[in-house]
């Protein structure tokens, strides 16, 4: 008869109390397995470089004193170049033969570091694209320099954020893209032990000396500055105005907007060198080879009857879609907002889903045989063609919209992004012709950047003014009270209307144009400045002003 178990005392160190007995194991001790978020981003090794958290606290200093959160200006852009500047710092350090005290690259299993410099590390990953997006972040943070449009440069702003993370990430299909943007917040939270274990981190010989020889020149170069600004501020007036308005009003309201920038920008900053320390691997997320595929019939069929359907749609509206208003004023019942506004928003809807229609077929349809590999550049690449004629006809819904009723901020944007997706199509035309869109996600996304500093460029809210005046000039008809609710980007269009409606569209614009300080310097806002400020224009002739049907209201 066996006797009990041998009791196995537990060894020190183990976690359980001195002498305990162990449980009894069964089998050899399994370490457990990474998780799939350990795998792809393992991390940095030991601490952040104090040369990189000095430069995020200069970036983020420099953005405390620069960004104007009230309107655009050229603070932003000055930001923007700050924390660029602390990026290739980061960058560049982590670049270098890593080693365990660094903050190098960790290996997939979490274990031993390897170096950064060989084809899996940083130097590996930084190719043409990062400093693309990163040039069109800084594009998009210039928009607020010379365009006054708030809504503009919140477009821009929201824009930057993704481009942004996609400098410091680099995704490159649709998936890796999405989970580019949420690295950087993440990295924000990941980066709290690094950070801290590179402040606890003893200085090495020679590096406190270099330190303390860093902040006697900021604190001697403070105290110059200082002295001869005082006494240059005494001495000359003009110089003392120039000081007053570039120096901030130090009140507990401006120190709280200081703290909480410096706060925000420093944890923004600090997540993206984490991940340029180590980016997250996002080579498993171009592809998915285990997908399934459909039979042929299953997508066949119903893409061939789209494409009637496409077909039969422009071929017996071809003559109400291009006809223009003689077409419109002819068709008993149908007036300009039926024909336009209505049909507008569905033919860009019947854009938005022939795009999920096509991502579909594309994704899930087979490609083996050669027969499948025509069928799908017939039939896809049909409705591709035939999608073109649809942004074509709802382009021109919109622009003979506008004609009539005059041109709005949201008619424009719309319109700019029914064009985006035009190009959209004509990319999956050329992509599908060798069948092959690696490169479509993230040109697809640069050129809706390329799509927004275009329109940036052709100042909007000038555009829609200049639109209102000329309809004005051929019936009419304006709606002073939109025009002045446009931006002081606006302004110089106003100069062909008469003294009154000019006075009316200006008043309320004239009203938020302060001066502004060297943060919030603006291009939009000085030529505004320049024209309301100069004598009124010679008048002509004006039509009488009759009422803009469908507004509320079209007078002072």
């Amino acid at each position: 008869m066996a006797g009990p178990a041998p009791r196995t005392v537990a060894p020190a160190g183990s976690g359980w109390p001195p002498g305990y007995p162990a449980p009894a194991l069964t089998g050899p001790v399994v370490p457990a397995a990474p998780s799939a978020l350990t795998r792809r981003w393992p991390g940095p090794v030991g601490g952040a470089a104090r040369p990189v958290l000095g430069a995020v606290a200069t970036a983020a200093a420099v953005s405390a004193v620069s960004l104007p959160l009230t309107r655009p200006g050229l603070g932003w852009l000055v930001g923007g170049v700050a924390g660029a500047a602390a990026l290739v710092t980061a960058g560049w350090i982590a670049a270098r033969p890593a080693d365990n005290t660094s903050g190098g690259h960790r290996a997939p299993d979490g274990n031993s570091p390897r170096p950064t410099g060989d084809k899996n590390g940083i130097r590996g990953r930084f190719g043409w694209s990062r400093p693309l997006w990163g040039l069109a972040t800084l594009a998009l943070l210039g928009v607020g320099t010379v365009r006054a449009a708030g809504w503009l440069f919140v477009l821009c702003l929201l824009t930057a954020a993704m481009t942004a993370a996609l400098t410091v990430a680099d995704g490159r299909s649709v998936r890796a893209i999405l989970f580019s943007g949420l690295v950087p917040p993440v990295a924000v939270f990941r980066s709290m032990p690094w950070v801290a274990k590179g402040l606890a981190r003893p200085a090495r010989p020679g590096q406190e000396r270099g330190a303390g020889r860093a902040l006697a020149t900021v604190a001697v170069s403070l105290v110059l500055l200082t002295v001869f600004g005082l006494l240059f501020s005494s001495a000359d007036a003009a110089f003392a105005g120039l000081v007053d308005r570039g120096l901030p009003d130090l009140s507990p309201s401006t120190v709280v907007r200081w703290v909480f920038v410096f706060g925000m920008v420093g944890a923004a900053l600090l997540g993206a060198v984490y991940v340029l320390a180590a980016p997250p691997d996002l080579t498993g997320l171009t592809a998915d080879p285990g997908r399934k595929r459909l039979r042929r019939a299953e997508w066949v069929l119903p893409v061939a009857l789209l494409d009637a359907l496409f077909v039969l749609f422009v071929g017996v509206q071809v003559t109400s879609l291009f006809g223009g208003s003689d077409h419109v004023l002819r068709t008993a019942g149908l007036t300009y907002a039926e024909y336009a506004r209505s049909g507008f928003w569905q033919l860009l809807a019947v854009s938005v889903l022939t795009l999920l229609v096509i991502g579909a077929a594309a994704w899930w349809a087979p490609r083996e045989s050669r027969t499948d590999r025509s069928l799908i550049r017939i039939l896809l690449g049909g409705l591709t063609l035939l999608s073109l004629v649809v942004v074509a006809s709802a382009l021109y819904r919109m622009d003979v919209y506008a004609d009539a009723y005059g041109a709005t901020r949201l008619r424009l944007l719309v319109a700019t992004c029914e064009l985006w997706l035009g190009l959209i199509f004509v990319l999956i035309a050329a992509a599908g012709v060798r069948l092959s869109a690696r490169w479509l996600p993230q040109l697809a996304l640069g050129t809706a950047v390329l799509a927004l500093l275009a329109l940036a460029a052709v100042n909007p809210d000038r555009l829609i003014a200049e639109r209102n005046v000329d309809m004005y000039a051929r019936t009419g008809r304006i709606d002073v009270w939109y025009l002045s609710r446009l931006s002081a980007d606006a302004v110089p269009a106003f100069d062909r209307l008469p003294a009154d409606l000019r006075r009316c569209a200006s008043t309320r614009i004239a009203g938020e144009l302060p001066r502004d300080d060297w943060r919030e310097t603006n291009l939009g806002r000085i030529r505004a400045r320049r024209i309301l400020a100069a004598p009124p224009p010679a008048e002509s002739p004006a039509p009488p002003v009759r009422r803009t049907p469908g507004t509320s209201y079209t007078g002072c």
